[in-house]
């Protein structure tokens, strides 16, 4: 397929006063030296600037470990790795899972927030490190990635009645204790989980990947997937008790990781099937909502930047170019409004542009294993 070109792609937001940013690491890749220059500080922590606490998220950590190493950039790589193992896992990578929130307590003093780990992030991590250890042919992080692995496997995947092996969102909070879970399907890319069936070939990840096509496919009756859903033993999908039926900031994340999943993944085709919806919506107004009532199909609001450049590999893989090509060129306009301080792009704006943005540009790929297949390396 041929590959959308992106002209002005290096938003440049100033830097709130408490952080001391990296210099902008000049890798060749705009969009992630402006990731650096704006959400990173020299120490390796990535702050989402949002919030008022200044947090760090081990969501965050994570992306920027992947972005690192898809731009080739091992000094960045280690800082960012170094600040997580440290800062979320009290030294011990290897020995206990990042917490996933940390930033200003209501003291004033900085620390962990939430000690409970988010399973995607530690999925990411996990993942990143794996694909480190290959392409940089450097074992250390291909033996932390094992580790991390493990404490996923033992803490944070349950074998749920009527539905098998499945992917918790953390290890505490997620299961009632009524028979119902609650589960976040885009916890789960496919392409991650293909990589830990060859890591961890006894492992549930094989079971887990099917498992979330056919939640995908029970849960959006409209073709619309929701941020949060419910696994009840008794009743199979539902509604989550805590978010409704909402698909927005967590869901578009979904259409993100199916886009980028290989056409020869088995599993990429009825998960693309299954996500119709989006497809249809933009389509027929240009721009994707902002929310979705998912069991009525309602629509509400337009949303950021960021889920244009998240939709670009959707819908790519679906085959419609045209589309594609609209939702980018909206992505670069916004983006370089961003190069304005009095406009700066937000973190998660940041963070999806950079996975549609890196993609469109064939800077990276996945193939059918899960493993990353960077512009830097020809095999």
């Amino acid at each position: 397929m041929p590959s959308l070109r992106f002209t002005r792609l290096a938003g440049v937001a100033s830097c709130l006063a408490c952080t001391a940013s990296l210099a902008v690491a000049q890798t060749g890749w705009p969009a992630w030296d402006a990731f650096v220059k704006t959400q990173l500080q020299a120490d390796g922590r990535v702050i989402d600037h949002t919030t008022s606490i200044y947090q760090s998220t081990s969501e965050g950590q994570s992306y920027a470990l992947f972005f690192a190493l898809v731009a080739n950039d091992r000094k960045t790589f280690d800082t960012v790795l170094k600040w997580t193992a440290d800062n979320l896992c009290a030294g011990k990578l290897d020995a206990q899972l990042p917490a996933w929130q940390w930033g200003r307590k209501p003291d004033g003093s900085y620390g962990v927030i939430d000690a409970n780990s988010a399973a995607d992030s530690d999925a990411w991590i996990a993942y990143t490190l794996f694909e480190a250890g290959r392409l940089w042919q450097a074992p250390q992080y291909t033996n932390t990635a094992r580790s991390v692995l493990g404490h996923i496997r033992s803490a944070e995947t349950a074998d749920l009645p009527g539905l098998g092996p499945m992917l918790l969102p953390g290890p505490h909070g997620f299961a009632t204790g009524n028979g119902t879970w609650r589960l976040n399907l885009s916890y789960m890319p496919l392409p991650l989980l293909r990589r830990f069936e060859s890591a961890d070939s006894g492992g549930p990840w094989s079971a887990i990947a099917a498992g979330t096509v056919r939640l995908a496919a029970a849960a959006s009756p409209h073709g619309f997937p929701p941020d949060w859903l419910a696994w009840r033993a008794q009743g199979g999908v539902g509604v989550d008790p805590t978010k409704g039926d909402v698909g927005s900031y967590d869901a578009i994340r979904i259409y993100l990781w199916a886009g980028m999943t290989s056409p020869r993944d088995p599993l990429a085709k009825p998960l693309l099937t299954a996500l119709g919806g989006m497809r249809r919506v933009v389509d027929a107004a240009g721009l994707p909502p902002e929310r979705v009532a998912t069991q009525t199909g309602e629509l509400a609001g337009t949303g950021p930047m960021g889920f244009s450049a998240a939709l670009v590999p959707y819908l790519s893989a679906l085959g419609d170019e045209a589309g594609a090509a609209a939702q980018a060129r909206r992505m670069a306009a916004r983006e370089a409004a961003g190069n304005d301080a009095t406009q700066p792009l937000a973190y998660y704006d940041r963070v999806l542009l950079l996975f549609g943005v890196g993609w469109a540009e064939h800077r990276y790929r996945f193939d059918e294993r899960g493993r990353l297949m960077p512009s830097w390396r020809a095999d």
